[in-house]
């Protein structure tokens, strides 16, 4: 990490973005505890299919060189993304020495990519997300690629709320540009049950996916401007080759610390059909995969016998019964046993 190589630069066509691609994969996953653990978190697990959600993110962006792709991970984690990703160059590893939220992780991407290919639209992607629609996931890339590069807008990738989670945060759409473009109305962090189904009736509120499509000139303009401590900071490293300095980063989000301090004028959405979920929780688990409310979704050696709307996950090398249960979720893993309602496994990380 002390010598930034610069990564190849493709030609630009109107078919294919030409950016960089951040992906996050330094979360800990706490809510799918104890699948999901310190030592192997959600994004390196097979949550939702045959590869580990990291894998799953990386294949939908299969229109990039390997070398247009960084990782943002924990040092803990390097041999294990090297084995699952062998194509991604470990100089574009960027390695956060202390857990500093996303402002920070974020904009010291944006300089890492800056240094590199100045002036580059760069994607910022979560690791650990489920998206369905891959060919719609690459188009809206495309098109807030697009955006970013010709008004130099702050740009989000955003989808239609679905039911009233209280979980997620919210976009209000500001006014229409075309189809599925739209100026920002504002943030609205994760309300309450009310402010939710008020929110889903309007129709004019998308859940905000933390997608980012952006110049990373334009969002450290941002850094200088709203965090000058932070933008300093990332200055030092990229000019040091030391990351020391990363630690005394203050531990906010980008959402807090950027993107609702921006004039609305300056922030695009782009709405889209992604099929996306979080996967924040085991009951989050169980509606990706349940087609009625009292479908069983079990996994490994487990017999299930009238029980209704569970989920039952043996990953310890035993078998697992149960009988008579509604709503449940059961975990058991090697790393530690869960059981609980499956509406109440959100409040697993207050463990």
């Amino acid at each position: 990490m002390k010598n930034f190589q610069p990564t190849a630069i493709f030609p630009f066509s109107d078919t294919i973005p030409h950016m960089k691609a951040v992906i996050l994969a330094g979360g800990g996953g706490t809510r799918l505890w104890p699948l999901s653990t310190p030592e192997k978190p959600k994004q390196f697990q097979k949550l939702v299919g045959d590869k580990t959600m990291l894998e799953q993110t990386i294949d939908r962006l299969d229109f990039l060189k390997p070398a247009d792709i960084y990782l943002a991970i924990n040092r803990q984690h390097i041999n294990l993304v090297k084995k699952l990703c062998p194509k991604i160059p470990s100089k574009n590893f960027i390695i956060e020495p202390a857990l500093r939220d996303t402002a920070s992780c974020i904009g010291l991407a944006a300089a890492i990519i800056q240094k590199n290919t100045p002036d580059e639209i760069m994607a910022v992607i979560y690791a650990d997300h489920l998206i369905q629609n891959k060919k719609e996931f690459q188009t809206k890339l495309q098109k807030a690629e697009k955006i970013a590069r010709q008004h130099d807008t702050l740009n989000i990738v955003e989808v239609e709320a679905k039911e009233p989670n209280t979980h997620y945060g919210y976009i209000k759409l500001g006014k229409q540009i075309d189809q599925d473009t739209y100026h920002l109305g504002s943030f609205k962090e994760k309300p309450d049950l009310k402010t939710a189904k008020k929110f889903l009736k309007s129709g004019n509120y998308l859940w905000n996916t933390g997608i980012y499509v952006w110049k990373a000139s334009t969002l450290l303009k941002y850094y200088q401007k709203f965090q000058p401590k932070s933008f300093d900071i990332f200055q030092k490293i990229i000019k040091t080759g030391d990351f020391t300095p990363y630690k005394n980063l203050e531990k906010i989000s980008i959402d807090y610390a950027i993107m609702e301090k921006i004039d609305t004028k300056n922030v695009r959405i782009i709405k889209a059909n992604l099929g996306w979920s979080d996967i924040g929780n085991w009951e989050a688990v169980w509606k990706e995969f349940a087609k009625k409310p009292t479908d069983n979704i079990t996994r490994g050696p487990v017999k299930l016998l009238d029980c209704s709307g569970c989920l039952v996950y043996a990953d310890n090398n035993k078998e697992l019964r149960a009988i008579g249960l509604k709503d449940m979720a059961i975990i058991d893993t090697p790393k530690g046993l869960l059981v609980c309602k499956k509406d109440k496994s959100r409040k697993v990380k207050d463990l």
